[in-house]
């Protein structure tokens, strides 16, 4: 049996959840654009494992969604995944965002493509068949009428996250579907970390960094 930890704060979602040999047992989450992290991260995890009817002791990993994402969400996310893992001995194990995002549709001969807001025109982005295999690498890009194109033409296109009304002010194309709705949750995240205990795929503790994709950015207040 493997009692996994799951943790997602790379976007507005703080999210936590517990996950029994891939079966979701409890869920704390709350997306709010305050971006309250910081204050309810470790309050999540707490009420978490007691909804679990589990302790710390119990768990056999801690995963954590490793982005892209926002800078400081993803910073709250793994410090506090590497720092439980270091106290329990536990391994480590790291889920793309953008791949739990894909995950929550379960679509048939179509692609997805989750898109996360990296600010100005540019997102985030990755592109998945139905079967949740990736197929394009994953990396920030500017929007432009061509983006996703290629893709278009092999049927229903959904472009899903915070970035999908970025993309629909400027790719047309008939098999384009855009859905803003769709945030990472560590619901998902809890049949992926699975998979990867199962096949001992672990992150370096100690080495670890989410993948930002971009520098952080200092925004000055104005005069």
């Amino acid at each position: 049996m493997a009692l996994i930890l799951n943790i997602e704060t790379a976007t507005t979602n703080c999210s936590v959840s517990i996950g029994k040999d891939g079966r979701m047992i409890a869920l704390r989450e709350e997306n709010s654009d305050s971006y309250s992290h910081s204050e309810n991260l470790h309050l999540f995890i707490k009420e978490t494992l007691q909804a679990a009817s589990i302790s710390m002791g119990d768990l056999n990993a801690i995963a954590v969604s490793k982005g892209p994402g926002s800078y400081t969400g993803l910073r709250i996310g793994v410090s506090a995944a590497k720092g439980l893992c270091f106290a329990l001995d536990l391994p480590l194990i790291g889920i793309s965002t953008l791949k739990s995002m894909a995950f929550q549709l379960n679509l048939r001969n179509s692609v997805i493509i989750p898109v996360l807001d990296a600010r100005r025109m540019e997102v985030y982005s990755a592109v998945y068949n139905a079967n949740n295999e990736q197929i394009r690498e994953t990396r920030v890009e500017e929007v432009t009428s061509d983006s996703f194109a290629q893709f278009a033409g092999q049927g229903p296109v959904y472009i899903i996250g915070s970035g999908a009304l970025k993309c629909k002010g400027i790719s047309e194309h008939q098999n384009f579907v855009f859905d803003d709705s769709i945030v990472p949750s560590a619901k998902e995240m809890c049949q992926l970390s699975y998979r990867e205990f199962s096949l001992n795929n672990f992150e370096n503790t100690a080495y670890f960094e989410p993948d930002y994709l971009k520098d952080f950015i200092v925004q000055q207040k104005k005069n």
